[in-house]
């Protein structure tokens, strides 16, 4: 199963539905990065993503985006494949 890193906060609701999405496609393990904890770690999501929302969801190299892209892609069949790279 490929990598999954999350750019996050605490009390993100958004990034809570990330979480539990992943976990029902069977990702067990997410590297979340805590961008309310680590300032410097927002300025690294933004320079990396050009965003500055999270969560900011990389599945292996492919930067997914939000949770909506997260969802849509899922919907349009093509997270699964990600996932099993």
């Amino acid at each position: 199963m490929a990598t999954v890193t999350m750019y996050c906060t605490a009390v993100c609701p958004y990034c809570v539905r990330a979480e539990m999405l992943l976990k029902q496609r069977g990702v067990t393990e997410i590297n979340k990065i805590r961008i309310d904890q680590n300032p410097s770690q927002r300025a690294v999501m933004m320079e990396r993503t050009g965003r500055r929302t999270v969560p900011q969801i990389y599945i292996g190299d492919t930067h997914v985006g939000g949770y909506d892209d997260l969802a849509a892609l899922d919907r349009a069949g093509g997270l699964a494949p990600l996932l099993a790279a």
